[in-house]
């Protein structure tokens, strides 16, 4: 409605104002000899009821309008508070999450600033990188979306669906109570190996707007199927970097390139594929530098075009894959004094002592897991 009639309601109101005007001037400009020359007072004081007519005509066109406004407003918002009820109770844990219809944001009052986000998200480069319009040279050449798949929609691609029926909560990693804003800025610091945000900013408004309209049907509490990623099970080996090498140059060079550092993507202007390693890529803190999470991001969406329900490489390929890309120089990890206070806490596959178990780091990175495994649950952890 307010698509035509608003516009109609102001160009009408204009078209009212300016009569108002030439009205005013005439009696402004005439009003002395029509008020003293009785023969003009009859069209002095129609005049002068024209301007009144016409100055109610603006004065209600104006009330109805917001009155009209308000309303339509209203009920804008309580069918969108209705509409985001009944994708909250069709919730379903047994069922893989999939994103609210893109189309519906555009009913959200703060539907800019989650657009932002979202764009925020799937091009960061573009707004942090070496020629980013907000803060440039701050991050290295990943965008948020190349670990959290499809702007963080992806099932089993590091999707965003569990962040808000989850924060905040106690992360073992840290030690410490978090919230959305320091997990958006570990995100910058080790995946992106850049600076944090400020969590007052609007950057940082916008992604956490974005990341809060994704999860409006997850009730809180709730860890969706297909959040995070698909777990990957065992090798009985340890993970080989060698013939990793050998699944790499057959799947992963047409897109990353044989230096690992990402090509063009055609059609895209200005735009790569994501490095794999080296100064541009994530750096030894970031959580796909631990190997379990690695290998399962790859299995279920790796090489282009892979999902969980059609994955291309086998568990093997896989391990190895990403063995081979972990095993590649990165830049070191600046929270390693820092993260996992209390060491017996730390996962299976961190890759760096002291831990209280007695298996090498070699071990804790490349595997094999399982003997790990079976010893934290030996000690009920």
């Amino acid at each position: 409605m307010d698509t035509y009639y608003y516009p109609m309601l102001w160009l009408l109101i204009a078209v009212l104002a300016i009569g108002i005007m030439a009205v005013g001037s005439g009696i402004g400009l005439y009003g002395k000899r029509l008020s003293e020359e009785p023969q003009f007072q009859r069209q002095f004081l129609a005049l002068r009821r024209l301007r009144l007519i016409l100055w109610s005509l603006v004065v209600l066109l104006i009330a109805g309008g917001l009155l009209t406004w308000s309303v339509e407003r209203d009920t804008k918002r309580q069918a969108y508070q209705q509409l985001k009820a009944d994708i909250l109770a069709k919730y379903d844990k047994n069922t893989v999450w999939m994103a609210p219809d893109w189309s519906i944001a555009a009913q959200d009052p703060n539907y800019e600033l989650i657009a932002y986000g979202k764009e925020l998200i799937a091009n960061t480069n573009d707004y942090f990188g070496d020629n980013g319009i907000v803060r440039p040279h701050s991050i290295n050449a990943q965008n948020c979306q190349n670990c959290h798949l499809d702007a963080g929609t992806k099932p089993f691609g590091n999707n965003y669906s569990g962040v808000v029926a989850n924060y905040p909560k106690v992360r073992a990693r840290s030690g410490t109570l978090e919230t959305i804003p320091k997990r958006v800025n570990d995100c910058f610091q080790r995946s992106l190996n850049g600076q944090p945000l400020d969590t007052t900013s609007r950057e940082m408004e916008a992604i956490v707007a974005y990341i809060q309209w994704l999860a409006m049907g997850v009730p809180k509490g709730e860890k969706p199927k297909g959040v995070g990623l698909a777990p990957l099970p065992y090798l009985d080996r340890p993970a080989d970097p060698a013939r990793g090498k050998i699944v790499f140059e057959s799947k992963c060079v047409s897109c990353h390139g044989s230096d690992g550092q990402g090509l063009p993507m055609p059609g895209a202007f200005d735009r790569r594929y994501p490095p794999l390693w080296g100064e541009m890529s994530f750096n030894q803190a970031a959580g796909l530098f631990r190997l379990t999470r690695f290998a399962s991001y790859v299995k279920a969406n790796m090489p282009l075009g892979a999902s969980y329900e059609n994955p291309q490489l086998t568990d093997e390929e896989a391990w190895d894959v990403a063995a081979f890309v972990e095993s590649k120089p990165r830049p070191e990890n600046p929270f390693i004094k820092e993260d996992w206070p209390d060491i017996s806490k730390k996962p299976i596959d961190h890759p760096f002592g002291p831990y209280v178990d007695s298996f090498p780091e070699t071990q804790h990175k490349y595997g094999p897991f399982a003997p790990i495994a079976d010893f934290y649950a030996s000690k009920g952890k």
